[in-house]
């Protein structure tokens, strides 16, 4: 992994007491807005306020292990003669030599190059896979809540837009039968002059909790010594306690633990015997190591007997993926679970703590699953996955789900995905229905966002020296059309996938016009970016990313886009507490690549 200078690549310091104030400034040439609105403003302060106190009560949880050595000290440099070994997992020589945050026991990543800019003339399509993921967003915010260095690698993009809500349309409220509506926008970038930011926001179809097919279920718990921490199996419970009062009486759950052994916590058990079930979760007790694929093995043994034809048969795997007991690879893993897959048994994950972290693991598990990768930073992140969030956790709307935009020559000059970085697709995988993709569960948002360079502005790319590489774009064409936009999907069940197509409208407004949904993407997108020392995001700033996201709130009924302005400005105040300091970041373990 190379080495940038950014500083906030470089997360080393303790959270400062206070948060920084919003600045006041007035609007921007480059469009981010000025003064927050006041009630906005008493918005954020207000999840900030309730935010402080679940954060005081997780320092002082985790004080003992973050007193042994201060974020700050001197990391230590993994072996680069032998592959590592941490949390099980069998790391890759570094070249160049990786660091270790002397904070963590072993978080560990999986890297992915970010979508580069392309020409539309030699590249015109761009194809990737869905991912209705979240868990990027609340590790990320739980390691700043601490403190704790973030590694780049852990910010995914397309995680942290899709955490949030937005005001898209559901298909049924515009009449349609289909499992998700689209809805395309597109406005000029707020941090790159002379580009635009175009939006597609895709909302699924939310069907009532009574109307969805029986449940068959299996909840497969981490109990290894590894969990025996606050943030850990503790909240775990708790948060399984939450869920098991949403069961119905036709869904049926099992639980299976697994440490240095594996057992069936609870044969397979009707929801509404909640007293049997309840019981059986307060018992959990957490020692020994972890012997996650045996857990694995059994918990879809405890699926295949309880299978419903036609209902919704899933595993609820909740651990912080510190694997060290058999089968550890990330990617033999991945076979096992692409293997039941393929029988009609997904696969979610539900991630906690951050000692011995394997974030690499519990994502790509998750999406060979066709599942969703949670991470429960608090108690209340858990309530809103397994609670707020219980219909789209479990029922699919649709399957396979891939994204294909063909850009228009005559409009069009340059592009960049944003994110999806591990999610990109050949341009013949769209129409292969044998190729795997993300699916969208009931009430599930999916955003993904384009920078696009219009034709008549600079861009990213230079011009080309000699005449014969400069291939020019059409001169002539549908001016009126930025680029086509195909989406294919299958039918829970179906081996065959449904073609939905639609035109992109190359009419911008202006930024202060976009919609609030629009406006608030781009605010979580330059976060991101930047906490990923991305290069193109130019002299954008997190106080960019605050001022912009607290103008953009629009409709917050549980304050979730409120609390993300109180982060981004914590995380700026943690910069500001290290003086502007340019350390070379802090890079955690990294995970093989994938084959």
């Amino acid at each position: 992994m190379p080495s940038h200078s950014t500083p906030i690549r470089g997360l080393a310091a303790l959270i400062a007491a206070a948060l920084v104030a919003c600045s006041t400034s007035d609007m921007r040439g480059d469009g981010s807005p000025a003064n927050t609105p006041p009630v906005a403003e008493s918005r954020v302060a207000a999840a900030a306020e309730a935010r402080r106190d679940e954060s005081e009560r997780t320092r002082r949880e985790a004080s003992a292990k973050e007193a042994r050595t201060s974020p700050l000290s001197q990391a230590h440099q993994a072996p680069a003669a032998t592959p590592a070994i941490t949390g099980g997992i069998a790391i890759a020589p570094p070249a160049p030599a990786m660091e270790r945050d002397a904070s963590y026991t072993g978080i560990t990543t999986r890297a992915a190059p970010a979508h580069p800019v392309r020409r539309v003339a030699q590249a015109p399509v761009s194809t990737f896979s869905i991912d209705v993921d979240t868990g990027s967003y609340s590790s990320v915010r739980g390691l700043v809540r601490r403190g704790a260095s973030v590694p780049a690698a852990a910010v995914r993009a397309e995680e942290m837009l899709n955490y949030f809500s937005y005001d898209d349309p559901r298909p049924e409220a515009l009449g349609s039968k289909l499992p998700f509506a689209v809805r395309t926008e597109l406005a000029p970038s707020p941090w790159k002059a002379g580009n635009h930011l175009l939006r597609i926001g895709i909302q699924a179809a939310d069907p009532a909790q009574d109307t969805l097919p029986p449940a068959n279920l299996v909840l497969l718990i981490d109990v290894s010594g590894s969990m025996n921490i606050p943030q850990s199996l503790p909240l775990v419970k708790e948060a399984m306690l939450a869920f098991v009062e949403q069961l119905r009486e036709q869904d049926r759950v099992a639980i299976v633990t697994y440490a240095g052994s594996t057992r069936v916590a609870l044969p397979s058990t009707p929801g509404h015997e909640k007293t049997r079930i309840r019981e059986a979760i307060e018992a959990l007790q957490a020692g020994g190591s972890t012997a996650g694929a045996s857990g694995l093995r059994l918990a879809y043994q405890q699926a295949r007997q309880g299978y419903i034809q036609g209902g919704i048969n899933r595993i609820l795997l909740a651990t912080d993926g510190d694997f060290n007991v058999g089968v550890t690879n990330i990617d033999q893993l991945k076979e096992i679970v692409a293997a039941e897959r393929r029988s009609g048994i997904g696969l979610s994950t539900l991630g906690v703590g951050h000692a011995s972290y394997n974030d690499a693991l519990m994502e790509a598990v998750a999406d060979v699953g066709d599942g969703k990768y949670s991470f429960l930073d608090t108690v209340a992140e858990a309530r809103k996955v397994l609670v707020h969030e219980f219909r789209s956790t479990l029922a699919t709307v649709a399957a396979d789900v891939k994204l294909q935009l063909e850009f228009n020559p005559a409009v069009v000059k340059e592009y960049r995905l944003i994110g999806y970085d591990n999610r990109a697709l050949r341009e013949e995988d769209f129409a292969n229905d044998r190729v795997d993709a993300g699916d969208i569960g009931a009430g599930h948002h999916v955003t993904a966002l384009y920078e696009v360079t219009l034709q008549g502005q600079a861009g990213l790319l230079p011009q080309r020296r000699y005449p014969a590489n400069r291939i020019e774009a059409a001169a002539a064409g549908r001016t009126n059309e930025l680029a086509w936009l195909r989406i294919r999907y299958k039918a829970p069940g179906s081996d065959t996938s449904a073609l939905i197509e639609q035109p992109v409208d190359a009419k911008p407004e202006a930024f202060e016009q976009a919609s609030t949904d629009l406006r608030f993407a781009a605010a979580v997108a330059g976060y991101a970016q930047v906490l990923a020392g991305s290069a193109y995001t130019g002299r954008w700033t997190l106080d960019d990313s605050a001022r912009l996201a607290a103008a953009s709130l629009g409709r917050d009924p549980h304050g979730q886009r409120a609390e993300f302005v109180a982060l981004v400005r914590e995380t700026s105040a943690l910069l500001a507490r290290r003086g502007g300091n340019d350390t070379p970041p802090i890079a955690e373990f990294a995970a093989p690549p994938s084959r």
